[in-house]
């Protein structure tokens, strides 16, 4: 089994784990993205999600691996034609995390380290005293930069692959921030008609995880290539495989940029797809109307 990966510390750790899932025989195929060269600009402007994921996926398409393994926050809501998600082995904590200081020690003015639009939203909904500041970078990079500033935000769920669990000063909770369509889980790649991989990523395929994620993502694609505001949602699977009244809940949230304006909304239905499009479109109905 060869895996495509970004060549990150944390990207290689997550493959190396889909590849122990898998039995251990493989080797990893390490490939540069546009996201990892361009360091100097802020991601929204590179062109946000799939700035990671495009040239590992090419790496697939033309034969010089046989599955793509991703953080499922980096995918676009669409899947390029020839490929298909063929297992979400696991997810880790799905929660932001703040590394040097707890919220609520941050000292008024603040200076927080981040990329995101959507960590930035939030926050100052939150905190509108707080001052924001661009972090870019591999996990080290930005823990060593991090230093630099009050507090920083991150994703745990990097931390914990890590071993750099002691850094988080607080896991923010989902009532304070909703986190990325697919963050904390992992997503396994493959070509649409290579069956013999298919069938074998299958048994590593979590179908809680992917249920989940799947609401997310239809949340996501829901709202389109055209959303460019600040966005967050997270599911969770209630009730076991088969059983009659098994159901996705997902909340969502959409924002202005300065956080002058949240929106929130949750959905419960037992089809994960249609509780993340019904979602999108009741915030999108509440987000025009509060506008």
């Amino acid at each position: 089994m060869r895996i495509a990966t970004r060549g990150s510390a944390l990207a290689r750790r997550q493959a190396e784990r889909v590849l122990e899932l898998l039995g251990g025989d493989g080797e990893l195929v390490i490939v540069t993205t546009s996201g990892d060269q361009r360091l100097d600009v802020p991601l929204h402007t590179i062109g946000g999600t799939g700035v990671f994921v495009k040239e590992v996926q090419e790496a697939v398409l033309d034969g010089r691996a046989d599955v793509a393994v991703h953080s499922a926050k980096d995918l676009p809501s669409e899947t390029p034609p020839g490929l298909v998600l063929a297992a979400f082995p696991e997810r880790g904590d799905a929660r932001d995390a703040l590394v040097g200081s707890r919220l609520a020690d941050l000292p008024t003015g603040a200076v927080v380290a981040t990329g995101s639009v959507r960590r930035r939203a939030q926050l100052a909904a939150r905190r509108s005293d707080l001052v924001f500041t661009e972090l870019r970078g591999n996990m080290d990079t930005r823990l060593e930069k991090a230093k630099q500033f009050d507090g920083a935000v991150v994703a745990s769920a990097a931390l914990d692959r890590l071993g750099l669990a002691d850094d988080i000063a607080e896991r923010l909770p989902f009532s304070v921030m909703l986190p990325q369509v697919g963050q904390g889980a992992l997503a396994v790649e493959c070509r649409a008609d290579d069956d013999a991989t298919r069938e074998r990523l299958a048994v590593i395929d979590e179908p809680d995880v992917r249920d989940a994620v799947e609401a997310e993502r239809a949340f996501l694609a829901r709202l389109g290539s055209g959303c460019s505001l600040p966005v967050g949602a997270h599911a969770r699977v209630e009730g076991h495989v088969g059983s009659p009244d098994r159901a996705v809940v997902i909340e969502g949230l959409l924002a202005s940029y300065d956080g002058s304006r949240e929106c929130r909304a949750t959905r419960r239905d037992a089809d994960p797809v249609r509780a993340g499009r019904s979602l999108a479109e009741e915030l999108l109905r509440v987000f025009e109307e509060v506008a």
